[in-house]
């Protein structure tokens, strides 16, 4: 299996199958090279190191993307941290390591971002 599927089926498992087609998609509306890197180097290639467990490189993606403000990026990383394992207790303590460390306003950013998430995980249907 090459770089683009397995990052292709690491990404599914975190997104979702109801959720896949449509992201897959989105990263390469503008630009299809995006899409391809961003699933075989992040997808296929980081995701699937081993040494820690999903759930903790959730917790490390979400501190880093808080920090940087990456809205977009976060929101998504929002629910694959959820689908991971993470528990909202957990997100809140790893946001306290960004206020702490990157400041309270990026902590602020990112909670807004999680309310969002989960009033939309709220609204969705029951699979």
């Amino acid at each position: 299996m090459d770089d683009y599927q397995r990052g292709l089926a690491q990404f599914r498992s975190m997104v979702g199958d109801d959720r896949i087609d449509a992201l897959i998609a989105r990263f390469g509306a503008v630009c299809p090279d995006f899409r391809e890197e961003v699933v075989s180097v992040v997808g296929g290639r980081i995701w699937t190191r081993g040494g820690i467990d999903l759930k903790t490189r959730s917790l490390c993606s979400l501190c880093v993307l808080a920090a940087l403000g990456r809205v977009n990026a976060l929101k998504l990383n929002f629910e694959m941290a959820l689908n991971n394992g993470a528990t909202i207790e957990e997100i809140f303590e790893a946001l306290f390591q960004v206020a702490a460390y990157a400041g309270f306003p990026a902590m602020w950013d990112a909670l807004v971002s999680l309310e969002q998430v989960i009033a939309e995980r709220e609204r969705a249907p029951a699979a």
